[in-house]
């Protein structure tokens, strides 16, 4: 199952997937880019078993309906991607708590919603992997990514807690948190600080880009083949980690 897998990193996770030989559950809130990405994947792995169901990852319904779908078409889920659209972004005191309740529905509760759902076949077949993308912001805050900042670090908690408590039953849990990816997000985000700064969006980018030491953004596969190892046996021995990819971005060591 990969969540919110209809474009972006999302659907780069579920290409990595599928050449990998994964059957795949994917949900998008949209029924028509569900169709554009069931295409593209098709596309790169002909041969890929692959169910696409509509799905508002913020309604607890929803992602139940989901998961017993996905359950359904293929016996059980042996990998979870929990991945989600970024809350709005502004600073704190331009943020209304009907905000902030927002951006905790659709930021956090389906990462803890989604994993309660699996964790329980998972520790019984003894095997599962969970993998929840989440933002090099876990580590580095923004100011403009208020909410982001403060739920994202809360989620590489919850990775590490949740890691310790079902290792003994080979279930593995980690985050991978990007940096800047070539997404439509990072669109959205170049605008609104480029309108800030009185540049061009362009001028903008040029800027982000020259601050990353590999002096680029990530392309969005680069993140979805990094997926695809965390969901293999050969990271048997990775759990507990919130892993950046971020071209070196983050000035911290831990």
């Amino acid at each position: 199952m990969v969540a919110a897998a209809s474009k972006g990193i999302g659907r780069a996770i579920a290409e990595s997937l599928a050449r990998e030989g994964c059957r795949l559950s994917i949900c998008s809130r949209s029924e028509a880019s569900l169709g554009a990405a069931r295409d593209a994947i098709a596309g790169q792995a002909p041969r890929v078993e692959l169910q696409t169901v509509v799905c508002d990852l913020s309604k607890g319904e929803d992602l139940e309906r989901w998961f017993r779908e996905s359950a359904g078409r293929f016996g059980r889920v042996d990998i979870l991607v929990t991945n989600a659209g970024g809350p709005p972004a502004a600073k704190f005191e331009d943020l209304t708590e009907d905000q902030w309740r927002d951006g905790i529905a659709g930021t956090l509760m389906n990462v803890v919603r989604l994993s309660r759902l699996v964790l329980p076949g998972m520790r019984e077949r003894r095997w599962g992997r969970l993998v929840h993308m989440t933002s090099f912001v876990a580590k580095q805050p923004a100011d403009l990514l208020t909410i982001s900042s403060t739920i994202r670090a809360g989620i590489s908690a919850l990775t590490k807690t949740m890691a310790n408590q079902v290792a003994a039953d080979n279930v593995l849990v980690n985050a991978v948190l990007p940096g800047y990816v070539a997404t439509d997000r990072q669109v959205e985000l170049n605008t609104i600080r480029a309108r800030q700064a009185g540049i061009s969006v362009e001028e903008y980018a040029a800027r982000a880009s020259e601050a990353i030491p590999l002096k680029r953004s990530a392309r969005p596969r680069e993140l979805g083949d990094v997926v695809a190892f965390l969901c293999s046996e050969r990271a048997s021995y990775v759990s507990g980690v919130s892993l950046l990819v971020d071209g070196s971005l983050v000035a911290g060591t831990f």
